[in-house]
């Protein structure tokens, strides 16, 4: 299953909280949760490129499943971590603290983020 596509923002429960908690400014977080933002996936056997883009945001982030390698958190902080595969269609990291799983089924994608005991959920479609 391939990942590649670009996906746009459906619904997302306990944005507010979860990035109050990575320590973004209240004026960021509004317009943040406000804006429908795109997620565009290129694929390249084990190679990812991820592009999210929110209003004029844009985060990238390219890895390698299983190599180390140098990520851009939410904050706009750079941080090393480790991206693994599990199955074909789920990608989970752990960086800072911060678990992230992306789940592809079909043409949804679940990404839910987990800091302590605080969860964000956002759901994407294919577009």
């Amino acid at each position: 299953m391939s990942f590649t596509g670009k996906y746009e923002l459906q619904s997302q429960e306990n944005f507010e909280p979860f990035m109050k908690a990575l320590g973004l400014p209240d004026d960021q977080i509004q317009k943040g949760k406000d804006l429908k933002s795109t997620t565009e996936i290129v694929q390249d056997g084990k190679k990812f490129k991820v592009t999210v883009t929110t209003g004029s945001k844009v985060l990238t982030n390219e890895f390698t499943v299983g190599e180390e390698c140098e990520l851009e958190m939410l904050t706009g902080e750079k941080a090393k971590g480790i991206v693994q595969m599990e199955g074909n269609n789920k990608l989970i990291a752990n960086v800072k603290g911060l678990k992230s799983v992306t789940e592809l089924n079909g043409d949804t994608i679940t990404h839910t983020m987990m800091l302590g005991d605080l969860t964000c959920k956002r759901i994407s479609k294919r577009v």
